[in-house]
């Protein structure tokens, strides 16, 4: 839905010194942005990226505070004139995800995940994020003098999880106090979006991005010779009646016009074709946006498992994990911040889009502090880019001084008040 073109154009007019700031600062942003692509770190991981972030902005001056959870980078801009505190948010881990794009700066790297050796790449976008604040950051630096209030820098590591064993992500910074000392009045932030074009801003006031859960199945049967069935409590048959029943729960007992999503992503057992063996494991993810519905799927699992087990005669361990709230924007700050978007990238390209069923910790600030989280697009024109989190995801260069001037354009109307 385009917002009435009336409501942009009572609007203050955009500031010029950002466009310009922006034309200027595009060359060095991009190059840092290749640099962060060929170089991604894992969650908790990312050493060289905090160090990289942490140098250019002791650059320009500000304070600046690293090491907050395992690998995360504070920076804190002080106006020359009173006002409010507003915080910004980029993510900064890459993905065990083996990259195969077209780009001269793809990713070769390659690291250690779960044990295993893997390729490494941005391929949900963070490179662009973490450069997109780093311009941002220089363009108010710019401006300080004039600047109206404070505005703190959030450089986030293990926006993707922490791995396992560990603490980390949004989570533990706001444990660690990075909400304190100054508290913000709001938090914004961006994300990438495959799917739209660049130059293309999307936002959904309200919910936006999904709870994010975890589970883990194990059934135990009894294991047998593949030619004497008979003999066995077979866990793949039992498996496998559990994966098809698990998927009525959102067509069968959660409304049509509830969102929800029950995944398994993982399954898991046998050594040989014609052994039946003893256990299979299963994994998988829950998306949900309401407390009601995540319980019930939560029970509605229990009771699928207990009732097919049983009757194969098999036993299950069941472990069900919260990991991420909703990320739920604060409508009255979407609706004081949208007009600066339509302003930025123009009416038509500011566009209210359905909400995301991916998961994103944005939601441990927007759970505490107003909170308004944006999606912006990086698809280039005629082109496709693979979905996030795929080894063909693409993110165009063209899509940073967007994001730049669209962030600067939000953070400085906040401040003044507009």
């Amino acid at each position: 839905m385009l917002l009435p073109l009336a409501l942009v154009l009572a609007a203050s007019p955009q500031d010029p010194g950002i466009d310009r700031a922006v034309v200027q600062l595009t060359p060095a942003i991009t190059a840092i942005r290749h640099r962060i692509h060929q170089n991604p770190e894992l969650g908790n991981q990312e050493f060289e990226t905090a160090r990289l972030v942490a140098g250019y902005l002791r650059d320009l001056g500000l304070e600046v505070d690293t090491g907050v959870a395992h690998t995360g980078v504070v920076a804190i801009l002080r106006g020359g004139r009173p006002g409010p505190v507003v915080a910004i948010r980029a993510d900064m881990d890459a993905l065990p995800v083996t990259e195969d794009t077209p780009y001269a700066f793809r990713s070769t790297k390659r690291g250690t995940y779960l044990g295993q050796e893997v390729g490494l790449s941005h391929a949900c976008g963070h490179d662009v994020h973490t450069a997109v604040q780093l311009g941002v950051a220089s363009i108010l630096a710019g401006m300080r003098r004039d600047l109206p209030g404070t505005v703190k820098f959030i450089f986030q590591p293990a926006e993707e999880g922490a791995p396992p064993g560990e603490e980390g992500g949004a989570e533990l910074m706001v444990r660690e106090g990075v909400l304190d000392h100054p508290r913000p009045a709001a938090i914004f932030g961006l994300h990438t979006k495959a799917s739209l074009d660049v130059g293309i801003v999307g936002y959904t006031p309200g919910p936006a991005l999904a709870a994010v859960d975890r589970f883990r199945i194990v059934i135990h049967g009894r294991g047998a010779h593949g030619a004497a069935p008979q003999l066995s409590i077979d866990p793949i048959v039992t498996a496998a009646q559990t994966i098809l029943a698990l998927q009525t729960i959102r067509s069968r007992n959660l409304s049509p016009l509830e969102p929800s999503v029950v995944t398994v992503g993982l399954v898991r057992g046998g050594t040989r074709f014609n052994i039946i063996p003893d256990d299979v494991e299963l994994m998988g993810t829950v998306r949900t946006y309401s407390a009601a519905t995540r319980a019930t799927v939560e029970q509605r699992m229990r009771e699928i498992l207990a009732g097919i087990t049983a009757s194969a005669g098999a036993t299950f361990d069941f472990e069900y994990f919260h990991q991420t709230p909703p990320t739920v924007n604060d409508t009255a700050l979407a609706r004081r911040t949208v007009p600066t978007i339509a302003r930025a990238v123009g009416v038509a390209n500011a566009r209210r889009i359905d909400p995301w069923m991916a998961g994103e910790d944005f939601a441990y600030f927007a759970d505490i502090i107003p909170g308004f989280y944006f999606m912006l697009g990086v698809q280039r024109p005629g082109t496709v880019s693979g979905d996030h989190h795929t080894s063909t995801f693409m993110a165009d260069d063209a899509a940073i001084p967007v994001g730049m001037r669209v962030m600067a354009n939000v953070v400085v109307d906040y401040l003044k008040g507009r």
